[in-house]
């Protein structure tokens, strides 16, 4: 999944994002209300953390013009404004939650996983393809009874797989929503990170369950017939 965090404190952004990425969430980070502005016309974001000091572009007005162009983008403001009439604010102009700093990243972490399963987003903790078993919350995944040992690149790159089984998703697919915005789209490394995968959860099973489409992408699951 890919969150944008609009974050002008480099600190606080550094922190966060490490922490998001350790939950193998893709983060892209906006450091002005502008360019987060742009990032949310121009791309597809699973959820937005938006504070609201922001320079050049304050956050409410970011909040604002989200709600105009995407009415269901989940939003959480993230912000040092505590006052009553703060929240107030940003709740009535769209904002989904509302977390004042400083704060806890257990309690953000928790927050995110809130509003991406009242989203819509696939809320099953557990996912199955043939025989291949992902625990999410457990960050588990097994084999026809053998576990199978993951990096978070891997198991991020397996989720989104997973989550999609049985669909041909391209190589751009896979970049928007397991790596970040400014990731290089020339690099082979999804195939890299492909081929990682294949030798762990493919080499010494049958069937195989990760194909490359030819000229198009990957599939999980059952290929479909060409």
């Amino acid at each position: 999944m890919r969150i944008l965090l609009a974050e002008d404190d480099a600190p606080v952004a550094r922190f966060v994002r490490k922490g998001l990425e350790a939950e193998h969430y893709a983060v892209d980070v906006a450091v002005a209300g502008d360019e987060a502005r742009f990032m949310i016309d121009e791309f597809n974001f699973d959820l937005v953390i938006l504070d609201l000091n922001l320079p050049r572009l304050d956050g409410l007005e970011v909040l604002r013009h989200a709600r105009t162009k995407k009415a269901f983008l989940p939003i959480l403001v993230l912000t040092s404004r505590s006052a009553v009439e703060d929240r107030v604010k940003g709740l009535d102009l769209g904002a989904d939650d509302y977390l004042s700093k400083p704060f806890s990243f257990t309690e953000l972490a928790a927050r995110v996983r809130a509003l991406l399963r009242r989203s819509g987003q696939p809320a099953e903790v557990k996912l199955r393809v043939a025989d291949l078993e992902m625990d999410r919350a457990e960050r588990s995944v097994v084999r026809a009874g053998r576990t199978i040992e993951l990096t978070p690149r891997e198991f991020a790159l397996l989720e989104y797989l997973m989550r999609n089984a049985g669909r041909c998703v391209t190589r751009a697919m896979i970049i928007e929503h397991v790596w970040n915005f400014s990731f290089d789209t020339m690099t082979n490394v999804v195939d890299v990170y492909i081929n990682y995968l294949r030798k762990k959860i493919d080499h010494d099973f049958e069937p195989k369950l990760l194909h490359t489409i030819r000229g198009a992408g990957y599939q999980l699951g059952k290929k479909n017939s060409e």
